[in-house]
């Protein structure tokens, strides 16, 4: 389906009241537009809708005339510049980006990530800033926590529930 097509079904989805399937649609337009700066725009006044400033603040985070409560819910949202450069979703150089304003905003969020891991980071390599977005973090140690074997003991009584219920049945069955 064409971007156009997509578009004129969001504008139905909207007008129809379905605000999740029209956010969904404008997801996949920037997943595979991500240089088009007005689906981005597109995304942050459904996420407005929502209620969600973080959301729309990623979303408008590469525009000049972004809001800064948005900005600033964007930040707390996606603390470090990993994370930020996962949430933007960029693919390839800065230079590819419709504004200068947001080749510059791109640039300076891999400059932040690049000197806090202290090597280069590219837009295409996510390995490249892993560490800066939690996931190059130790796994949490392994054992036995209250939780586990509340949850544990919980699933083994439902399944001795089931196995009696189920024996009960045949049981009754043949009598």
């Amino acid at each position: 389906m064409s971007q156009s097509n997509t578009l004129a079904r969001v504008d139905a989805d909207l007008a129809a009241g379905r605000v999740p399937m029209a956010r969904q649609r404008l997801r996949g337009l920037v997943s595979s537009f991500p240089y088009d700066l007005t689906l981005r725009r597109r995304l942050a006044e459904v996420y407005r809708l929502y209620g969600d400033p973080a959301e729309a603040g990623r979303r408008m985070y590469l525009e000049e005339d972004r809001g800064a409560d948005e900005t600033a819910a964007f930040e707390e949202r996606y603390r470090t510049p990993g994370w930020r450069m996962k949430a933007l979703a960029w693919r390839g150089p800065e230079a590819l980006a419709a504004t200068s304003f947001a080749e510059e905003q791109l640039a300076a969020v891999r400059t932040a990530c690049a000197q806090r891991l202290g090597h280069s980071v590219d837009w295409d390599d996510p390995a490249s800033y892993a560490e800066d977005r939690g996931e190059g973090c130790a796994p949490e140690p392994e054992g036995w926590t209250l939780a586990g074997v509340i949850v544990g003991a919980g699933v083994l009584a439902g399944i001795v529930a089931m196995v009696a219920i189920w024996v009960l049945g045949i049981v009754s069955l043949f009598s």
